[in-house]
């Protein structure tokens, strides 16, 4: 099947949208001694697979299904009944139906950003039915939203072992209406001004939040989706790192980055950890064989330990995802899932 042929199916099978409900403000539940969460890189997914086509699942379900709160961004748009026509090439289109976000869900993925650059390659209406389609499989999502309010909004879990929060936000090639405002539905968008620092009207929007979600949750994620990248993606712009000690400051207990398509470094600040880049978790390019280094084909699950909402360790365990599908190089519906 054609990418077009695709798209116009799932379209044809999404749900049909309803009434959309505020999302819940955060509340604090007393937490056990010790909450354990698990960090993945980006979810970049358009098919969702059978067992057999993704022979890992299994294994990393069993294992993620230890942890508390299972945490990724989705890079995907959920097809749904407002769709909008595609805002860029549909090699570099990312969207899919519902069914995509079962496939998340079965590896007790339970928390999402939606901040990204990818989140309006369906206009407005393909990020309503995104978040219509996540309220609807219990996915708490954080990063975008009807309004700006609502888009700066944290997003929470809830489990036995305490509240994790969630504050999303994106930096770079968020395409024009893309980003929320009062009035429209997009991206929490963080600007950078003529001097290359963070907006500061942003900023303080975006540290309020966090703010805001350390007086409601036990853990909270300060979640950046960068793609106002170095000459060499690897490295950590200076602005990105000073940025990523604000949040720590203003609240978050851990930092957490995607945007480059590969692992970048690590650093700590008071404490906490600063996850800047984690590259992928589910990889589904459309791009042919050999466009990314083999970097961008090998991922990591991040296992944070908290102790009474406090940062203890962290446990890194490797990932690697297929570059070609299990039919050959054609074969995109296989492509891209990891394994341990």
């Amino acid at each position: 099947m054609n990418r077009r042929a695709f798209l116009m199916t799932c379209t044809a099978a999404a749900l049909v949208g309803s009434a959309l409900p505020a999302r819940a403000r955060p509340t604090l539940q007393g937490p056990k001694a010790s909450l354990r969460i698990s960090l993945l890189g980006q979810a970049l997914i358009e098919h969702a697979p059978t067992d057999l086509q993704w022979p890992g699942r299994q294994e990393i379900a069993r294992y993620l299904a230890q942890s508390d709160v299972v945490f990724s961004n989705l890079e995907t748009v959920i097809i749904g009944p407002n769709a909008g026509a595609p805002t860029r090439d549909l090699l570099t289109l990312h969207a899919g139906g519902p069914e995509l976000l079962d496939s998340l869900k079965s590896v007790h993925i339970n928390l999402l950003a939606t901040s990204n650059n990818h989140a309006f390659d369906l206009g407005t209406g393909g990020i309503i039915d995104t978040l219509a389609a996540l309220r609807l499989a219990g996915l708490p999502t954080a990063g975008t939203g009807e309004t700006l309010a609502l888009a700066s909004r944290p997003a929470a879990v809830t489990t036995p072992a305490g509240t994790t929060a969630v504050v999303g936000f994106a930096t770079g090639r968020i395409r024009p209406g893309g980003a929320a405002t009062d009035q429209r539905a997009g991206v929490n968008e963080l600007r950078r001004d003529a001097a290359g620092q963070p907006d500061a009207e942003d900023l303080a929007r975006i540290l309020g939040a966090i703010a805001e979600a350390k007086a409601n949750a036990d853990v909270v994620l300060a979640y950046h989706h960068n793609h106002d990248w170095e000459p060499d993606p690897v490295n950590v712009p200076d602005w990105q790192r000073v940025l990523a000690r604000q949040c720590i400051e203003a609240g978050a207990s851990a930092f957490v980055g995607h945007g480059v398509p590969r692992l970048q470094g690590i650093e700590f600040h008071q404490g906490s950890p600063i996850f800047y880049g984690l590259g992928n978790f589910i990889f589904q390019t459309e791009k042919v064989v050999g466009a990314y280094g083999p970097e961008s084909w090998e991922g990591v699950i991040v296992d944070c330990t908290f102790e009474n909402g406090r940062f203890t360790q962290a446990r890194l365990l490797p990932l690697r995802m297929n570059e070609i599908g299990q039919d050959g190089p054609e074969d995109m519906a296989t492509r891209g899932f990891p394994r341990l």
